[in-house]
């Protein structure tokens, strides 16, 4: 389990990004070690601030097993960061990944807080038909990441996975928010889960 990429990107003007009109989906990989701050990758950018501005959103990870799936369903080739994350990832189960499971890193500690909503934005960005619709059906979201010890990675470090809880994983946590109230339960009764979790239930469980 090892990171093959590391992606960062600052925000540009984009007539097609949504009501801000900003995005920095657009990422570049970098070499070298990069510093991991409180929120996020140094270099990188969140055009999106209150939407996606949250320190438990501050690193996204994406594997490249699941890009190797969508290539299959595309036709298409999608290079590691076309989704906007800024770890890709190999030979990890990002989306079997536990909130709250937490991955050392180089020298940095990260937590998982969950997956990835697609947006306009990101439907934009790739121009398929469709693409919101499919993204969520196929239940590849990757997750989001908070950073519970700052440091330094880098393309090659290895994913050490430092402790495992019993909660639910990315890919059930992604059902839970579009509406299986069993898994938003579940998700509710996890020690220390993120606020967004319960705005997420009062939409789900209210019905």
């Amino acid at each position: 389990m090892r990171v093959i990429s590391v992606n960062v990107g600052t925000a540009v003007d984009a007539e097609w990004a949504g009501k801000l009109k900003r995005t920095a989906i657009d990422k570049s990989a970098v070499t070298g070690r990069v510093e991991v701050r409180d929120n996020g990758l140094a270099g990188d950018e969140r055009a999106d601030m209150a939407n996606h501005g949250s320190p438990d959103q501050a690193v996204y990870a994406y594997a490249r097993e699941d890009y190797d799936w969508w290539e299959g369903e595309l036709g298409r080739d999608l290079p590691d960061g076309r989704f906007g994350e800024n770890l890709t990832t190999s030979g990890l189960d990002v989306n079997g990944a536990m909130l709250g499971e937490r991955w050392r890193v180089g020298t940095a500690l990260l937590e998982v807080t969950g997956p990835r909503i697609p947006c306009v934005v990101f439907r934009n960005w790739l121009g398929e038909p469709g693409w919101l619709k499919r993204f969520t059906q196929a239940g590849r979201p990757g997750a989001y990441l908070r950073v519970v010890e700052r440091g330094h990675l880098g393309v090659g470090d290895p994913v050490e996975i430092v402790s495992r809880p019993e909660s639910v994983t990315v890919a059930e946590s992604f059902r839970a928010y579009h509406g299986d109230k069993e898994l938003m339960r579940r998700i509710l009764a996890v020690p220390g889960h993120t606020s967004t979790w319960d705005r997420a239930a009062e939409r789900v469980l209210r019905t």
